[in-house]
């Protein structure tokens, strides 16, 4: 096996744009308008369902991941740096996981889903950063920034410095070597 089963290949690529997207557009676009102004509701509610589409399609990605055969571990060739990789991968799922929560209970602490699909007509509260789950949302974001480039350089690593071509694993083709 030499490549990752399609929907997997698929949905990492679909993922990666769409964290990149909601890292480095929607955070601070909604941080940028102010919750007293009613034009924030349509981008607050975008990016909720941005985020749990997110969530729904790591789970879909980690469900296929379990049961697809799946090409050997990458070698890095030194221990450490193996041992690295996986825990950043790893850690990409927990944190995204952990974004997806903290947004939710965000949501739920600041009854952001009656404000914003139900139509309650109330107001945004004056700031979310009182909320803990906010907080913690806002603390993910850095870490899955620096974990995406780590990924980031990891690939280049092998790419540049490795010559492996990795990232053929993680593209669409043959899966048998």
């Amino acid at each position: 096996m030499t490549r990752y089963h399609p929907i997997i290949v698929a949905i990492h690529w679909i993922v990666a744009i769409m964290i990149l997207m909601a890292l480095f557009i929607g955070g601070p676009a909604l941080v940028a308008i102010d919750n007293s102004d009613p034009e924030k509701l349509m981008p607050l509610t975008g990016h909720m369902i941005w985020g749990m589409v997110i969530g729904a399609l790591m789970l879909v990605r980690l469900l296929v991941k379990s049961k697809a055969q799946n090409p050997p571990a990458a070698d890095a060739g030194n221990a450490m740096l193996n041992l690295g990789a996986k825990a950043a991968h790893w850690g990409l799922y927990i944190l995204v996981f952990g974004m997806v929560g903290s947004g939710l209970a965000t949501a739920f602490s600041a009854d952001l889903f009656a404000i914003t699909f139900g139509g309650s007509g109330d107001p945004l509260p004056e700031d979310l950063t009182k909320f803990t789950a906010r907080l913690v949302h806002g603390f993910i974001a850095t870490l899955i920034t620096l974990l995406v480039v780590a990924h980031v350089i990891g690939w280049a690593y092998h790419q540049f410095v490795r010559r492996d071509d990795l990232i053929k694993r993680m593209w669409f083709g043959r899966r048998k070597g």
